[in-house]
């Protein structure tokens, strides 16, 4: 895998092209500008005058960038609040990406906002002719996300869970990913984006079906490019904004912290 450390990093102020809300919670933005980002990579997206934090990129087709975001933190609930023609800053693309190779079967798992990188992959795998089986889950129906965007791919199959069976099956993605791995065709390689809980499932679940996985893990990330170490993990000492977000399965399963805790701005480490 290859990191966009070469990329942009300073940020470059762009307008917000336009605005969708997607759920009560999260909301996409376009930006008429393209990075070259890569499915997997992220962005450190900056608001004047408030913080910066690092997002992953939704889509980035040559021509237009977008994001996706839940409105949780002080400063994702202002970028919430802002409208068309805004300024907000990108820098970027940083990390590593997801890897397929053409025609390839793809199984890719995305719980809550996580559909909006595994739509980009999607998107592009679909490109180099993959079969696609999109896994989304959410806590109710009211929480999924990117449905219809991977509905419109071809040759894409797209299955739904819910935790309260308000739509698709009830229960959790990884239990649909269970069925499909120990069925008469298993998949080429899992893709996986999500709560870090969903993540560990799906990598106990593909180790014991010996299915190739790539995983995208969630750190606190300041600089983006290595220089603050912010983001690195127990016991391997990597940092995930440049040796990850996206890592193999082989990867993940020596990290001794994954799954279990991670770090805040100062450290300190917090269960999961």
């Amino acid at each position: 895998m290859t990191c966009g450390c070469c990329h942009n990093r300073l940020p470059v102020t762009h307008r917000i092209a336009s605005v969708k809300r997607e759920t009560e919670q999260v909301t996409s933005f376009t930006f008429a500008v393209s990075l070259g980002a890569k499915p997997g990579q992220f962005v450190m997206v900056w608001l004047p005058g408030v913080d910066e934090v690092p997002m992953s990129i939704a889509n980035d087709d040559g021509k237009q960038l977008q994001i996706t975001f839940f409105a949780v933190g002080d400063t994702t609930k202002k970028l919430a609040l802002l409208k068309k023609g805004d300024l907000v800053g990108l820098r970027g693309p940083f990390g590593t990406h997801y890897e397929w190779k053409p025609k390839q079967h793809l199984s890719l798992v995305a719980g809550g906002y996580g559909a909006a990188p595994m739509f980009f992959a999607a998107s592009e795998a679909a490109k180099d002719q993959c079969t696609l089986t999109a896994i989304v889950g959410a806590r109710s129906k009211e929480h999924l996300l990117y449905l219809d965007a991977f509905a419109k791919l071809k040759g894409t199959t797209v299955s739904v869970a819910t935790d309260d069976g308000s739509q698709g099956h009830k229960g959790y993605n990884v239990e649909l990913l269970s069925a499909l791995l120990k069925g008469k065709k298993k998949p080429d390689q899992v893709f996986a984006c999500g709560p870090e809980r969903m993540l560990v499932a799906v990598s106990d679940l593909c180790h014991e079906q010996k299915v190739p996985c790539q995983i995208s893990l969630e750190r606190y990330m300041k600089c983006g490019y290595g220089l603050c170490g912010n983001c690195t993990v127990d016991p391997l000492g990597i940092r995930l904004c440049t040796d990850g977000p996206v890592v193999k399965n082989e990867l993940a399963r020596t990290i001794t912290e994954f799954g279990k805790y991670h770090r805040d701005h100062l450290g300190k480490k917090h269960s999961l």
